[in-house]
């Protein structure tokens, strides 16, 4: 019967492709890790590394028990995302990811039929988008939500859903700007707070302006949404953004919409990777 422990041993080395580094993660001694690699190619009866110097390089037959060991260990961590899920009281918690500086705004909106009721529960956890995308192969969240799109060829197992789009807009204080104006103008004459690079509204945005000619004086660049949003509440200036980040302030009247941005929209997204048993709210929230 096959050893297991033996084929995670193995599964360790070929990702590491070094004896040394994948017996220092695993905690034996390199002689011990060497051993079990041993028995393994004696099992199936076939060398699965040939070495090179200091580096194993797999064989043919090396290269079919990866494929396997991959496919095992990540449907055993599935397993276990699934459980954990499962062993939390009363209701299957759903897990999201959300990048650190997405619109909080857009994130309840999103989240709102889950919100709205007492019958489901959910996890929110902010971060990088390397780190969330690491959790969601790993099967520790469910959904991770975005306005950038990953660098899908190290992601291969990840889907990108388009969930929604927002205009982008200039948004100004009502007592300055009691009426529409000219957007182009607004651009040429008015101090600036600008989402910062490399966000995608602000790509947008300079090519926007480089294409009229425009040279912006920008007074504030933010990274941060829920900042942009203090700023431009703080700024007596202009202030470039999606309207759902000051959706509060618009429909109070603090904040304005004095134009909108030809041609400019944030894109957002919410990454998934296959499961066998997703979470039924999943596919709830991707069609709504």
């Amino acid at each position: 019967m096959l050893n297991y422990h033996h084929l995670r041993y193995f599964w360790l080395v070929a990702h590491e492709g070094n004896l040394t580094r994948a017996a220092k993660k695993c905690h034996i001694a390199q002689s011990a890790l060497s051993m079990q690699i041993d028995a393994l190619e004696v099992y199936f009866g076939q060398p699965l590394f040939e070495r090179t110097g200091r580096t194993l390089v797999l064989t043919e037959a090396g290269y079919v028990a990866l494929d396997y060991a991959d496919a095992i260990f990540a449907a055993g961590e599935e397993l276990q995302g699934t459980m954990d899920a499962l062993n939390m009281p009363a209701q299957r918690v759903l897990r999201v990811g959300a990048l650190a500086t997405l619109s909080r705004n857009f994130q309840i909106t999103f989240l709102q039929p889950l919100l709205s009721t007492d019958e489901h529960r959910v996890s929110i956890r902010s971060g990088g988008l390397d780190v969330l995308i690491h959790q969601l192969e790993h099967y520790a969240l469910d959904v991770v939500l975005t306005d950038v799109v990953p660098p899908l060829q190290h992601h291969e197992r990840v889907t990108v859903h388009t969930i929604a789009q927002q205009s982008v807009s200039v948004i100004g204080h009502p007592d300055q700007w009691p009426a529409p104006a000219d957007v182009d103008l607004l651009l040429r004459t008015e101090s600036l707070v600008v989402p910062a690079r490399p966000s995608s509204i602000r790509a947008d945005f300079d090519a926007y302006v480089e294409r009229l000619g425009i040279v912006p004086r920008i007074v504030a660049e933010v990274d941060d949404m829920a900042m942009l949003r203090l700023v431009a509440r703080a700024h007596r200036g202009l202030a470039i953004l999606p309207p759902i980040v000051v959706k509060d302030e618009l429909e109070n009247g603090v904040l304005v919409e004095v134009a909108q941005l030809p041609g400019l929209q944030e894109t957002f997204y919410a990454l998934t990777v296959p499961r066998r048993y997703a979470h039924p709210m999943i596919a709830v929230l991707l069609d709504g």
